[in-house]
């Protein structure tokens, strides 16, 4: 049948694209169904370009660590300059307890085989020259992590997807899921029913709506943040630099430069900003600027060349959801990324794809085992 498919996606951005394309290497037939005009038009578009397994737990930093070997060889891999680079994270600390904070995550960090380690003060600074000496520490140091294109990754990994046989329609977003007894029979659209027995929700901030008429609800509920771009500069700095610490209104802030030369930059709301306003503000460059500069006082003469503001789709403890939900047979959430869709996503889509192909291997298990839709979401991400 012309619409029968294996696999149905909805949603054609972090996580459904490359998803579709490790459905469609496993000889899957897979469509996707996006409303918007062409891949990575939601948040995928809005994300800064971080690309970290430095995370506080085994079930994200495996699938990161799979993320980053997709982006680091995607280049050699299949041709296509998607911006990598191979920046490192660094985590500068200036505060006894941070640093008490961070050494304690260095154990399970590094437990689950993640390249990470405590510098001195000295090697921080030869890292990002310029940063603020005084009461610098120290920091932990992910050599391995990096950035790229966000852009130019979601349109690569699209090409690849069509080039395996994956279909795309875009301008044409899912209007119901369908079931008969307890299990999905297809996904109905405006331009007509698509027949399959598998669905998987990849919608982002729009997944707990796309979930609801099934009866299934789903923790996920967008917050706001901004960030923003400079004008290119010289290199002068090559890690993704994360400041942990609090500030009047952010929680925390991080900036990186990327492989064009310029500055990167994005900060966490403290408090939160809930629901889907995506209009910028005039808080955020004076909050920001005031950080940055602080710490590195060398990028006060970069001009802003404009700011932006994105949805984090947040579950309550600040991890995904991937999971199969007994109550409808068929149906696959891949939600919550909390704003960490873009570096999940490779890594995620192989993992997921392999549960869906039925042909987990043992590490695919141990990824998606953390990210169960019933659980107390009581514990909380350290490294959000």
């Amino acid at each position: 049948m012309k619409n029968k498919y294996d696999v149905i996606i909805i949603g054609a951005g972090s996580i459904g694209v490359p998803l579709a394309m490790s459905l469609a290497e496993r000889k899957l037939k897979t469509l996707v169904l996006e409303a918007a005009a062409s891949p990575g038009q939601g948040q995928n578009k809005c994300a800064i370009g971080g690309i970290r397994a430095t995370h506080s737990d085994g079930s994200k930093i495996k699938a990161c660590l799979r993320s980053i070997r997709i982006f680091s060889g995607w280049e050699q891999d299949h041709g296509d300059d998607i911006g990598w680079i191979k920046g490192g994270y660094l985590f500068p600390v200036y505060t006894e307890n941070d640093e008490s904070v961070l050494k304690e995550l260095l154990k399970v960090q590094q437990g689950f085989g993640l390249n990470i380690n405590w510098i001195s003060a000295d090697k921080v600074r030869e890292l990002v020259p310029g940063i603020a000496a005084k009461d610098l520490r120290g920091g932990t140091w992910s050599p391995d992590d990096g950035s790229a294109s966000p852009l130019l990754s979601i349109n690569a990994f699209y090409r690849r997807a069509v080039k395996l046989g994956a279909e795309f329609r875009f301008r044409e977003p899912a209007t119901e899921i369908l079931s008969e007894k307890g299990a999905v029979t297809g996904v109905r659209t405006a331009q007509g029913c698509y027949t399959t027995a598998c669905v998987v929700n990849a919608a982002g901030a729009e997944a707990a709506k796309v979930s609801e008429p099934t009866g299934i609800k789903v923790p996920v509920k967008p917050d706001c943040h901004e960030a923003g771009i400079t004008e290119p500069a010289e290199r002068f700095f090559e890690p993704m630099v994360v400041d942990i610490r609090p500030g009047d209104k952010s929680k925390n802030y991080y900036f990186y430069q990327n492989f064009e030369g310029q500055i990167v930059f994005c900060l966490t709301p403290q408090p939160q900003l809930w629901g889907a306003d995506r209009r910028s503000t005039s808080e955020f460059l004076p909050e920001i600027s005031k950080r940055m500069i602080a710490l590195m006082p060398n990028v006060a003469n970069l001009k802003v060349r404009r700011t932006w503001r994105g949805l984090y789709p947040m579950t309550p403890d600040g991890f995904p959801v991937v999971d199969f939900p007994p109550a409808l047979k068929g149906y696959v959430l891949a939600v919550g990324m909390c704003g960490q869709g873009f570096m999940l996503g490779p890594g995620l889509g192989e993992a997921l794809a392999a549960h869906i192909a039925g042909k987990p291997a043992a590490e695919d298990k141990e990824i998606l085992a953390g990210f169960r839709l019933e659980r107390s979401f009581a514990g909380q991400e350290k490294l959000k």
